[in-house]
């Protein structure tokens, strides 16, 4: 076709430059510089997780819980910490929680809610009366008072004392015997005319005499054993009348202070009841209260005081305090393993043992949160041991238990301490991806049961006059807050565009909003560089440009082996079955356009379209299928009276990793047209586009990028005017294309074509009508009646070799006659 005629029957495929990007005006901003317009202080562009998040968080039944799902960056963090602070503002302080020791289970200690604030107060009165307490007890028991009582009754006991011993020892000396008593014992000795005998008088003495002073001693020993059980008796009525003579002193002196706490802790019974046991224990305990005597000599290694007297005891463990909340706690925790949500109980060593007590117990994100709020992110959840288990378990039981994880293992069968469980009140609001909420709520039946909100976190919102005023107060909110400099209406529209670039959608803008805010600071970063007292729109463009350039080493090393020849590309002539298709390589932070070159080759046979790729392992499996359509297409459109005989190649060249997408398979095709119709493809056009079994052209990806990396390939070669790319029509609305694509195709350096069907994508690309008639026949000399031809040629080659092939019958029985 001659070229005018060619650029005739283009012009209705050709994009009016003005659809290649949506701008944004002036007058959509509506404002001259970002200072003008009030920070916004609500989020912006996510009203169905908002939706979600007024549900969960007012429905006060269990298992209300909340899923924030969504991919990193669309600002659930600062959207959840923002709306949660505004909530608990509204909503009452919770009760501070403390660890008291049980004076009737010492390992099992007892939990105490008192109102915010009140646990430290307890805390301090305990330290304040138990020091007050020794004070005044140093005082008592150095007082002449008490020592005049205490020595006059001792004086008693010790007169009672001496006065059994005296009587016993006359009773004795009467019947023959002196006793004393000594600190070793009692010591009995037979006398004589007033005397001790010795052991050689008494063996002296006649056996009938001896015989009846061994008597008198037996029974002087058993009446011995009396009076020792009479005096300990007495010693023991001593120490009871000298410890009710300390209990009755101690219970003066402390009554008062104890009576002042019953008075101040008076609506609180469970404060009351504790502080009543605390004053019968250390009315049992007086002894712990006396002044200790000061060793003659250094002691080198410490003797430490029984737990079960030590002071140490009447201690108060505040594990939550709310003296300076206002509303409920908002908690993010950002490890979440075991000990950090449910607490833990710490061990010191003492003297070579592991020891611990009631004042070790720690507090976790579970208690902190108790009353309010509570979110974790569930990837750090689940990489956690026994950290996604323990919450589920504490969310079920609706109480904290602060266990060992040793002994919840079964791998510590010691004596522990067993803290007396802690009521839980909790909302959870675990942030993560999609896919892990999808497979939690298949795979474990409590999740379902105890996260029964999902809030979807949407990657886009629609660019409307309202989301544009939002999103520039939005930028104006960061401005101010990062103390950036002012930005201009011509910089805020460059970013609100660039919103629309992230998602490649001119009806939408972007909610990944760090993306947007990195701009907005390298922006800053580029105006202050160029000593400008505004953000420009240039500077905006200069942050874009600049991020790109720290990552498109990649692109620029495959442009150079294209330009040099390495990676085979044309940019110009025609060609029979090669079309330069369009593909995406994504390095996660970038992504690029790459042309490749895909080829097609047919002959005669039966073994239908083969995928290269596919045979060879590095097709996958999207790409598989687009293939296998191909066929469908051309059954559908050339085999509807006789099956087609066919056996084409199709290939990737050069290509040496994994192929997935079906975003070429209209490539392939057009190809495939290419190599039956003998009709040659234009080099200077890139094709990218899906294509179902109808032939219809069906949107892609990476639109944007796809377009940009052949541009910039034909720039390397050196641009001719009639270069371009061939576009499903569907993706026309996904265009945001650079100001420099856009520019040249504008000036006709370059050009854009969409087409709805394959018929119209040949006709572009060969010059040559497809040709199907309304009847379902082809024009003559059209590329569909060429291939009609083709196939009916390979059809009947076929039918040939068949007929020449020798009769399976007529084989066997020359065999017979032979």
């Amino acid at each position: 076709m001659p070229r005018k005629k060619r650029e005739k029957s283009l012009a209705k495929f050709r994009v009016d430059p003005q659809q290649l990007k949506k701008a944004c005006e002036m007058e959509e901003i509506g404002i001259q510089v970002s200072t003008e317009v009030e920070p916004l202080s609500e989020f912006i562009g996510q009203e169905r997780a908002h939706h979600a998040f007024t549900l969960g968080l007012q429905i006060k039944g269990s298992g209300y819980n909340i899923y924030a799902a969504g991919p990193p960056g669309t600002g659930k963090r600062t959207m959840i910490q923002a709306y949660l602070e505004r909530i608990a503002k509204q909503l009452p302080t919770p009760n501070d929680w403390c660890y008291v020791y049980n004076f009737e289970d010492p390992i099992a200690p007892k939990a105490l809610s008192l109102p915010a604030g009140k646990g430290k107060e307890l805390q301090k009165d305990m330290e304040n009366l138990v020091e007050e307490i020794q004070n005044r007890m140093q005082n008592l028991f150095e007082s002449e008072a008490y020592a005049t009582e205490r020595d006059a009754l001792m004086k008693s006991f010790e007169e009672r004392h001496q006065r059994l011993i005296q009587e016993f020892q006359e009773r004795a000396k009467a019947r023959g015997f002196i006793v004393q008593f000594t600190p070793k014992g009692v010591v009995v000795t037979p006398h004589l005319q007033g005397r001790p005998l010795s052991p050689e008088e008494f063996e002296a003495l006649p056996q009938e005499f001896k015989q009846r002073i061994q008597q008198e001693r037996e029974r002087l020993d058993q009446e011995i054993k009396g009076l020792i059980r009479e005096l300990r008796q007495i010693e023991r009525e001593a120490q009871e009348r000298l410890k009710q003579l300390d209990q009755e002193a101690f219970q003066y002196t402390i009554e008062p202070l104890f009576q002042d706490l019953f008075e101040k802790y008076a609506d609180l019974p469970e404060v009351r009841a504790y502080l009543e046991q605390v004053q019968k224990d250390m009315l049992e305990h007086v002894d712990v209260f006396k002044p200790k005597p000061t060793p003659p000599l250094p002691i080198p290694i410490p003797i430490p005081q029984p737990a079960e007297t030590s002071l140490k005891r009447y201690r108060v463990n505040v594990l939550v305090d709310h003296s300076d909340a206002e509303g409920a706690p908002v908690v993010f925790e950002p490890i979440p393993n075991y000990v950090n949500l449910v607490g833990r109980i710490e061990k010191e060593v003492h003297m070579g043992a592991l020891h611990t007590d009631f004042t070790m117990i720690h507090a976790g994100a579970l208690h902190r949160a108790n009353g309010g709020f509570l979110v974790i992110e569930m990837e750090e959840l689940l990489r956690q041991p026994y950290a996604y288990p323990a919450l589920k378990k504490a969310l079920k039981t609706g109480q904290i238990l602060i266990e060992d994880l040793g002994e919840t293992l079964g791998l510590i069968t010691t004596r522990v301490l067993k803290p007396e469980p802690i009521p839980l009140q909790v909302k959870v609001i675990l942030m993560g991806d999609p896919l892990l909420y999808h497979l939690a709520y298949l795979w474990d039946p409590d999740f379902r049961e105890l996260f029964k909100v999902k809030a979807d976190f949407g990657v886009t919102m629609d660019r409307t006059p309202e989301n544009i005023a939002k999103y520039t107060a939005f930028i104006a909110g960061i401005v101010k807050k990062e103390a950036l400099l002012p930005f201009s209406a011509e910089a805020m529209a460059r970013v609100i565009e660039y919103s629309s670039r992230l998602v490649s959608d001119q009806r939408k803008l972007s909610t990944k909003f760090s993306e947007i805010v990195d701009i907005l600071r390298e922006a800053d970063f580029w105006a202050r560089e160029a000593g400008a007292e505004m953000v420009q729109a240039e500077h905006v463009v200069r942050a874009i440009e600049e991020k790109r350039f720290r990552s498109n080493l990649l692109e620029e090393r495959i442009q150079e082996m294209i330009a040099r020849g390495t990676l085979l590309v044309d940019v110009e002539g025609e060609r029979v079955g090669v079309v330069n298709g369009l593909s995406v390589l994504d390095l996660g932070d970038f992504s690029f356009g790459r042309p490749v070159r895909i080829t097609a080759t047919v002959g005669g046979g039966k073994e239908g379209v083969l995928d290269i790729e596919r045979e060879v392992g590095l097709g996958g499996k999207i790409h598989s299928k687009g293939v296998l359509i191909l066929s469908g297409y051309l059954s559908e459109t050339f085999g509807e009276k006789e099956p087609i005989t066919l056996s084409a190649r199709i290939a990737f060249e050069q290509s040496y990793s994994e192929i997935e997408g079906d975003s070429a398979s209209s490539t392939e095709l057009y190809a495939l047209m290419s190599a039956l119709s003998g009709l040659p493809i234009r080099q200077d056009l890139a094709v990218t586009g899906s294509v179902n079994q109808k032939g219809e052209v069906q949107p892609v990806g990476g639109i944007n990028e796809k377009i940009e990396g052949f541009y910039r390939i034909c720039k390397v070669k050196g641009l001719t005017g009639t270069q371009g790319v061939l576009i499903p029509r569907r993706n026309l609305e996904n265009l945001m294309l650079h100001d420099e694509v856009v520019q040249a195709v504008r000036e006709g350096k370059f050009h854009i074509y969409a087409v709805d069907h394959v018929e119209e994508g040949i006709e572009i690309l060969t010059g040559v009508p497809a040709g199907r008639k309304p009847d379902g026949t082809f024009e003559k000399g059209s590329v569909f009646a060429r291939i009609a031809e083709r196939l009916e040629a390979f059809k009947e080659a076929a039918k040939e070799r068949e007929k020449a092939k020798p009769s399976k019958k007529r084989t066997t029985r020359r065999k017979k006659k032979a």
